[in-house]
């Protein structure tokens, strides 16, 4: 039936939970991983596995697929990019001396292999056996771990048994020995794709603690460098805060751009850590006598790593915040300090605006005495004028008559003058 056009990343959301499926893995079978990290999203990488496919004489993949899936007849690929790195496993099915003795890796092109761009942060071999009658005990099987120390339990309801010691061997490959006691092809292949992430995830989260180790001395001595700044604070004067504010700025830059470029580290590896914790459940785990499981070896070597770069990552958020309370403060007493400083301006721009208010009445009675005098004078000059046309005019008598008149009209005037300039200003 005919319906509304599709939006335009349906297609592309819907096959998301389709992405990377688990490979089938029968035993006996070797399977090799390698991660390696990129920092060009993977651009490079398809371009290698684009000249693999020409190698063995296949048509390129597409180079914008986030997975690859294909089998070359003498061994079996799976590629994946991911936001960090991006993964190859190879798969290779056959019965070989030991378990360890030979890896899928032997049947890729080595060159090609060595061409690889990034560098390597997981390189791990999984060997998949047909469980023997009855299951070996830890003792025969440690050979093929260099004696180290084993980690393992049974897995899927019993149906299978896995072995680490989660240690880069000689062969720089860590080693997972999987005993198959009945899990089928898809089953198999889901716990091997489940160890091969809890080994990946985990190195990828532990990517942090470097981070969290530098990061933590800077943050120590930050802490006593804000410590000495508020104490100086609270006995600091006017004249030193300027200073003060300017050394607090600069502790503020520092610390945010730590922030800034490790809070991403530490947020990925919150992330990481809760994959690997969730593909360890995903096993299903059942403890083998005398031995650690997987989730309980996690739980005491890898959380306390995690726990560490969530304890510098809250020290470095809360340091943040000190400083910001920090700067506040002292902005706070400059910005008080500067409002007393501009009451006191505007106080004095009042005296002083008074005191030219009575300059100005001061000055505005000499202009009416003296324009009153020069009018006077004036009229003097006119009345003595018209006496000597014939006018019988006493001039001494018309300049003292004139004189408050014109005094008043002056003083009108100049009163007059003055509010139309206030009106218009």
């Amino acid at each position: 039936m005919p319906i509304p056009a599709d939006y335009a990343q349906r297609l592309v959301l819907s096959d998301e939970v389709h992405a990377r499926p688990y490979a089938q893995v029968e035993a006996p079978e070797q399977i090799s991983f390698l991660a390696l990290l990129a920092d060009d999203n993977g651009a490079a990488a398809t371009q290698a596995l684009a000249r693999l496919f020409e190698r063995m004489g296949r048509p390129r993949p597409r180079l914008d697929a986030p997975h690859v899936a294909t089998d070359f007849g003498s061994f079996r690929l799976k590629w994946e990019r991911h936001t960090e790195f991006t993964s190859y496993t190879f798969f290779h099915r056959g019965e070989c001396a030991a378990p360890f003795a030979s890896g899928a890796l032997d049947a890729v092109p080595a060159d090609w292999l060595a061409s690889l761009p990034g560098e390597t942060i997981v390189a791990t071999q999984i060997a998949v056996a047909k469980a023997p009658e009855p299951i070996p005990a830890v003792w025969e099987i440690a050979h093929n771990f260099a004696d180290h120390p084993i980690v393992g339990s049974a897995i899927a309801s019993g149906t299978g048994y896995v072995y680490t010691d989660f240690r880069v061997h000689a062969d720089h490959m860590s080693r997972f020995l999987v005993f198959d006691c009945g899990l089928g092809r898809y089953r198999a292949g889901r716990s091997v794709q489940r160890l091969l992430e809890i080994e990946t995830y985990r190195m990828m989260a532990l990517l942090a603690l470097p981070v969290a180790r530098r990061v933590g001395g800077g943050i120590t001595a930050a802490e006593c460098d804000l410590s000495a700044l508020t104490e100086r604070m609270a006995n600091a004067g006017v004249a030193d805060e300027p200073q003060l504010l300017n050394e607090l700025t600069r502790l503020a830059a520092a610390v945010e751009n730590s922030v800034s470029t490790s809070k991403f580290r530490f947020g990925a590896a919150r992330a990481y850590y809760e994959l690997t914790c969730n593909r360890i459940r995903e096993l299903r785990e059942e403890r083998i006598p005398g031995l650690q499981t997987i989730g309980e070896f996690m739980e005491r070597r890898l959380a306390p790593a995690m726990n560490t770069c969530e304890s510098v990552a809250q020290r470095q958020d809360e340091l943040s915040a000190r400083v910001a309370r920090s700067s506040n403060l002292l902005r706070t007493r400059v910005d008080i300090e500067r409002e007393q400083q501009n009451l006191q301006v505007l106080e004095q721009m009042n005296q002083r605006a008074k005191l030219q208010l009575r300059l100005q009445a001061t000055v505005e009675g000499l202009s009416v005495a003296a324009i009153t005098y020069y009018a006077a004078g004036l009229i003097g000059y006119a009345a003595k004028a018209a006496k000597s046309l014939g006018l019988n005019i006493d001039t001494d008598l018309a300049v003292g008559v004139s004189i408050p008149v014109v005094a008043v009209l002056v003083a009108l005037g100049v009163r007059r003058i003055r509010k139309s300039v206030t009106r218009a200003t």
